[in-house]
């Protein structure tokens, strides 16, 4: 059973559009110990499309900012626009025209959900337009084809988080289960961004495919700890669980200054701190935004000190998800 963490927004249900603009935001996946299953959205940063009606039939994509001319404007070949694809062929509404502008505002391969972020904007954009016909959980399968589309593997701890808001654990894949988890209201989120390149594939590539017992029962025990503490606001228990011994010391090699930044973070008064996604982005979980903004600071100053360059994010939990810019 799926708990909504917000109400589905935007415009009237039924009445078509001939444009929108929306906002996604991006997320940070695995909390530590969730590999591939937990993950939440963020106020900031996100991607942007822009979004409108043609009298040409078909998908196109017209414009990239943001990307360094890294991206496709081939349609099929976008998580934005084969997404969008994807849709009207299931609405059998491909007679219609679609023009997209994709305007990122986060670096590609950030560990920061950059894809997802992109794809949700893309599909919930489509979807505004058509008044609405699907729920976001209907649009969610769409998500994780983009997904697949740009990293080979169709995992959901970005998109749910990106699409429905909140923090989100995934608890199948066959059959696709999302449930939507409580969000303490002191909880606020430290991000930073070194800019070094870690790749999502090289970074999954060194994952072990196989593990010893007692790791799985630690790394058991955490996740539900976790879950449990973000059940009862307790942020002692949240703080605690934030522990990772199967995935964590392997991606944490190709992250400069990883455990340097984490001792700052803790020394700063975080509950707790780890890798965002693959990385290299790292974030920590607060219990004011005060405190978050010291993290963030110090952090930023560490890498600085090391002559690694930055960006540093401070974020309640986005409880809405994506949402119309006007």
């Amino acid at each position: 059973m799926e708990r909504a963490t917000a109400k589905e927004p935007a415009g009237k249900a039924g009445q078509e559009r001939d444009q929108v603009h929306v906002f996604a935001p991006a997320t940070a996946a695995n909390l530590v110990c969730g590999f591939d299953i937990l993950g939440l959205a963020l106020e900031e940063p996100g991607d942007e499309v822009f979004m409108k009606r043609s009298d040409q039939p078909g998908v196109r994509l017209l414009k990239i900012t943001g990307d360094d001319g890294r991206l496709p404007l081939e349609p099929s070949k976008n998580t934005v626009s084969a997404c969008v694809q994807m849709v009207l062929q299931h609405l059998k509404r491909e007679d219609i025209g679609i023009e997209i502008e994709l305007h990122k505002h986060m670096p590609i391969g950030s560990g920061l959900g950059s894809s997802a972020a992109s794809t949700v904007a893309g599909l919930y954009a489509i979807n505004q337009l058509l008044g609405q016909p699907l729920s976001k959980h209907e649009l969610l399968p769409f998500a994780l084809k983009g997904e697949e589309l740009a990293c080979g593997h169709g995992h959901a701890d970005n998109v749910a988080p990106s699409l429905l808001g909140g923090i989100t654990l995934i608890k199948s894949y066959d059959p696709l289960e999302v449930i939507s988890l409580p969000v303490p209201k002191d909880l606020f989120c430290s991000v930073v961004f070194p800019h070094v390149d870690v790749p999502t594939r090289a970074a999954r590539q060194m994952i072990r495919s196989k593990i010893d017992l007692k790791d799985a029962v630690t790394q058991w025990g955490n996740i539900a700890g976790l879950v449990s503490g973000l059940f009862m606001s307790d942020y002692g228990l949240i703080g605690r669980s934030m522990q990772d011994v199967l995935i964590e010391p392997i991606r944490a090699i190709l992250i400069p200054e990883f455990y340097e930044m984490r001792e700052t973070a803790m020394a700063s008064g975080a509950l707790g701190f780890g890798i965002s996604g693959s990385g290299p982005s790292v974030f920590a979980f607060a219990q004011s935004r005060n405190q978050a903004e010291n993290i963030t600071h110090q952090i930023v100053q560490h890498l600085k000190s090391k002559d690694i360059d930055s960006n540093g994010y401070v974020s309640a939990v986005n409880t809405v998800g994506p949402r119309e810019l006007f």
